[in-house]
């Protein structure tokens, strides 16, 4: 009698048949899903962030450089690429950063925290992906263009291994991760990169970097997790970064302003100064963006720019009459 009691529970706990022609019973609870592995690994590489490489576009269309079809296709290529190194170091970081990610509150749902994707399995696809963007960069595009991405994958394992301990070097690795997104689609077209892009790109980066690890820091001011969530983040007073993310707004404005009116001088037709007048709502979204900053609210700029009305509205107008000042119309 027992047997009989025995036997159809241990076939129920292996997701077997109850009895002969009869219907399938559930798994065993906890199974893993099919498509469980490859979703954590997705997850592991962020999709949420890859809005961050759409600034490959930035210095061809600062040049008036998208409508061509080549252009499309190679800044498409770029676009790949520069997704897949972003995505080898999520993985290789994750990786490493495990056991501590386990003790997090929140980052212990992360898919290598969790055990939903082995450790070996994040190393060896983050290190092909980090091998293969470059290789793929070279054979596809340019040897400028292989040779940026192959520092800002070396760069990157560099913070992910030891200077994302570093004071001020953090914010600097980061910051140049975004200036080398800006610059990599000009450079695998061909088109000289201003100085004033450049600085106003670079130093827009900054802030928004600076103004992310400053409202990270308001946020874990009273809470005993202060320093978790970011190797120095407890090494950083609140003063310091407000003093960053001011200073880098104040020189991204001087910078974008006088671009404009450089390259707005030079410029030849068109019915209104168009690239004058862009100032003016550059201005409005630094400023619109800083109210957020101030308030220790920018920890996930992604979210800032896509849920605040103002601020889409603000790139909107920015985006026309930028269009319109590369159209000369």
């Amino acid at each position: 009698m027992a047997d009989r009691t025995v036997i159809p529970l241990l076939e129920k706990q292996r997701g077997r048949r109850a009895a002969p022609g009869g219907p399938a019973l559930p798994p065993q609870r906890g199974a893993r899903r099919p498509l469980a592995l490859p979703l954590g690994l997705l997850r592991t590489a962020r999709p949420r962030q890859w809005i961050k490489n759409g600034l490959v576009v930035a210095a061809p269309a600062a040049a008036g450089e998208l409508l061509s079809a080549r252009s499309a296709i190679q800044l498409g290529i770029v676009f790949v690429l520069f997704t897949a190194a972003a995505s080898a170091v999520y993985l290789i970081n994750d990786a490493l950063d495990v056991e501590a990610d386990r003790a997090h509150p929140a980052k212990c749902r992360r898919p290598v925290a969790a055990g939903q994707v082995p450790v070996p399995l994040a190393h060896a696809v983050g290190t092909l992906l980090a091998v293969s963007a470059p290789t793929a960069a070279a054979l596809l595009c340019n040897p400028p263009t292989a040779a940026l991405l192959t520092g800002y994958v070396v760069m990157q394992m560099a913070y992910c291994l030891r200077l994302k301990h570093v004071l001020v070097l953090d914010l600097t690795v980061v910051t140049s991760g975004f200036l080398m997104r800006a610059m990599i689609g000009g450079i695998a077209l061909g088109i000289p990169l201003s100085r004033w892009f450049l600085i106003t790109t670079g130093f827009g980066a900054l802030f928004m970097v600076a103004a992310k690890r400053y409202s990270e820091a308001v946020q874990l001011a009273d809470t005993p997790h202060r320093g978790s969530t970011r190797a120095l983040i407890g090494e950083y007073t609140t003063g310091y970064l407000r003093f960053v993310w001011q200073l880098a707004a104040g020189v991204t404005l001087l910078g974008y302003c006088l671009w404009a009116m450089e390259r707005g001088g030079a410029a030849h037709g068109g019915l209104l100064p168009w690239r004058e007048l862009s100032m003016i709502a550059y201005i409005v979204g630094i400023l619109r963006y800083a109210v957020f900053a101030d308030r220790g609210a920018a920890g996930a700029p992604e979210d800032v720019v896509l849920r605040d009305r103002g601020l889409l509205l603000t790139g909107l107008v920015w985006t026309a009459l930028y269009a319109l000042a590369v159209a000369e119309l």
